[in-house]
């Protein structure tokens, strides 16, 4: 599988998406397109953990006041599925492997994976 989930908006969306050949890729804009319960579970399986998938950038994570709560991974997923900030992005599924957010880093091993 080759799929990318990022937000039209997000410059570091667009400047990774630039950064690699994106040929055979399926796009998904999840503001546009709204990630399902069964994706973000195929998300989970590869990555496994909803926290590892969950932006604590995102403005209503603050505005919510999560970041003086403890949160259970059930909750990481009932966050995400409920408000499309909340998915770190973007989310690269290549071969079975999933590469999550712009951590320099993964970023390096996305770009050797592709090759």
């Amino acid at each position: 599988m080759k799929k990318i989930y990022y937000l039209q908006t997000c410059d570091t969306c667009k400047r990774i998406m630039k950064s690699i050949s994106l040929d055979g890729f399926e796009f998904q804009e999840i503001k546009t397109q709204a990630i399902t319960s069964t994706q973000l579970e195929e998300m989970q399986g590869l990555s496994g953990s909803y926290e590892s998938l969950f932006s604590r950038r995102a403005k209503k994570y603050a505005a919510m006041g999560l970041k003086n709560e403890v949160l259970k991974e059930l909750d990481y997923k009932q966050l995400i599925l409920s408000d499309y900030t909340f998915l770190k992005r973007p989310v690269i599924i290549f071969d079975n492997q999933i590469f999550i957010g712009s951590d320099k880093k993964n970023l390096t091993l996305l770009k050797e994976s592709i090759k």
